[in-house]
């Protein structure tokens, strides 16, 4: 019996490594997929970035997505699916918009504030209890994202507002996210790259350029490492509590500045330093917090 609980003491913590694991390793791949992109958009239009970004992706999930075809009949709450794709869809161009024209690391910065706005949210859309503690940490976090913007008449520009608005939908976008649960991995990834596909095929006509074979190799990549990154998150998430492996995804800012650095020269501010610093202990609280709540709710109602 003893030597039965060690190895599932062991299966557990093994499982809680991989998670974590996967977690960097799919960090890493987002950091990279989005330094190509900012690349990319140097000379392509974002239109087409989401167009053939989201072809190679496609053409990569077809297989999975022939196999699961059924599941796509049956959708859960459908005007509900078509919002979330629509969010996913505007959220992934307002990033790849904004760094045409902000350093990499300041508009990463912005969307580390994404898991504070989720908590914020769940407040005031689902009615979700949230003590003083947290909201105090909500309102920290907000100064950090303000301490980064360093909002005046001559330092606010429109391409950060588009970063900040895409971080919001973002994290609308994982609220309802949540509330479909039920709807297949592949079903989730799916539509959203059909989303951008279409928003790609409408935008892309406008200042189309010609792409060359070495450039059609880099879109392709660019697919295949979004889809390669999404796997690796949704097989995290089954392995690890989001409490375990979620915070781990503050490591992007790391990644940010590396990238932005060797590939673009770009050196990050003071104010984007300090403003990420004070983004990324907030929402460490707030998860830590979730995470001891959690605990108390499972031992006030023990499983029968």
């Amino acid at each position: 019996m003893g030597l039965f609980a060690k190895l599932s003491t062991y299966d557990e913590r093994s499982a809680r490594l991989a998670g974590i694991g996967l977690m960097l390793l799919s960090i890493s791949m987002f950091s990279f997929g989005d330094a190509l992109g900012k690349f990319i958009v140097a000379t392509y239009s974002v239109g087409q970035l989401l167009l053939l970004r989201a072809s190679a992706a496609l053409l990569v999930l077809l297989p999975m997505i022939w196999k699961q075809r059924a599941e796509f009949t049956r959708l859960e709450r459908p005007w509900l699916q078509l919002l979330r794709v629509t969010l996913s869809t505007l959220e992934v161009a307002a990033f790849f918009l904004a760094t045409v024209y902000l350093p990499l690391a300041d508009v990463i910065t912005y969307y580390l504030a994404c898991p504070i706005f989720v908590t914020a949210l769940s407040g005031i859309v689902l009615g979700e209890r949230i003590g003083w503690r947290r909201w105090t940490a909500i309102l920290i976090g907000f100064c950090g994202v303000l301490i980064a913007l360093r909002p005046s008449a001559q330092t606010v520009s429109w391409p950060a507002m588009i970063a900040l608005g895409g971080s919001t939908s973002f994290a609308v976008l994982m609220l309802i996210t949540r509330s479909l649960r039920a709807t297949p991995d592949i079903v989730l990834a799916s539509s959203q790259f059909a989303g951008t596909f279409l928003l790609g095929a409408i935008m892309s006509p406008f200042g189309w350029v010609t792409p060359s074979a070495g450039s059609l190799g880099l879109f392709a990549a660019a697919g295949i490492i979004s889809v390669a990154a999404l796997l690796c998150v949704n097989r995290s998430l089954k392995l690890a509590p989001a409490s375990v492996v979620v915070p781990y995804q503050y490591s992007m800012i790391v990644w940010a500045v590396i990238f932005g650095f060797a590939v673009f020269g770009d050196v990050p501010s003071v104010a984007t330093i300090v403003g990420a610093a004070i983004i990324i202990g907030a929402g460490l609280y707030i998860f830590l917090r979730e995470r001891k709540l959690g605990r108390e709710d499972a031992m006030a109602s023990p499983p029968v």
